[in-house]
């Protein structure tokens, strides 16, 4: 074997090599970027304290209401959806709920009904309504599907959050503890969580996610 021939085997060797660290060092960062978006929650909803008086959504007299935001075609808010059906179950007819699907302008009915919104239908007590253009998601301050708050029988704001740990992630979590315990005792040590959720403003978001018409 000539020395040429050695030269270029050592100098592929050493390809082999650094496109091999490339590719690891590639897929480590891949991983990180897919578990940051898995813990990272959304931004952070500001609802009013009190009840918006110009809100269109009906309370039923004498019980806590809570209110939940949602897109038709967000995957993280299947498990938010899921939650609520436990949620609901645990209360037994002691707070009554509603979720509010965001239909931005240009999109038809048919794009908010969607799977999400049949799963929230069967709920018992809980009523399923169309926010067209988001007015409701703007009184209630909120910024991301799944997001979720708690009012009292008198309109007064009792937690605001996620009830997910994560993004799609089902099971116990500090945002559904907390709505159990004001409901039921009337206390809770956690106020608010984390959300994790779509954008329900960002109109990249609204049109990746689900086609209009």
């Amino acid at each position: 074997m000539d020395t040429a021939t050695q030269r270029a085997k050592k100098i592929n060797g050493w390809l082999v090599a650094v496109l091999g660290v490339a590719w690891f060092v590639g897929l480590g960062a891949g991983v990180r970027v897919l578990l940051n978006y898995d813990a990272g929650p959304a931004a952070p909803g500001t609802p009013p304290s009190q009840w918006p008086s110009e809100s269109q959504v009906q309370r039923k007299p004498g019980l806590p209401t809570i209110v939940v935001m949602a897109h038709p075609h967000c995957p993280c808010t299947r498990a938010t959806i899921g939650e609520l059906a436990l949620l609901m179950a645990h209360l037994q007819n002691r707070a009554t709920a509603v979720v509010l699907f965001i239909k931005p302008p240009g999109f038809q009915e048919q794009w908010t009904q969607s799977d999400l919104w049949q799963s929230a239908k069967e709920i018992p007590s809980v009523s399923v309504l169309i926010d067209p253009n988001g007015v409701e998601a703007n009184r209630f301050g909120a910024q991301a599907s799944g997001q979720t708050m708690l009012y009292d029988a008198d309109g007064k704001l009792q937690f605001s959050g996620g009830i997910t740990a994560s993004r799609g992630h089902s099971g116990d979590n500090a945002g559904r503890s907390a709505i159990v315990s004001l409901v039921t005792t009337g206390t809770s040590e956690t106020t608010h969580t984390s959300v994790f959720g779509c954008s329900l403003h960002e109109p990249k978001t609204r049109s990746s996610i689900g086609d209009a018409q």
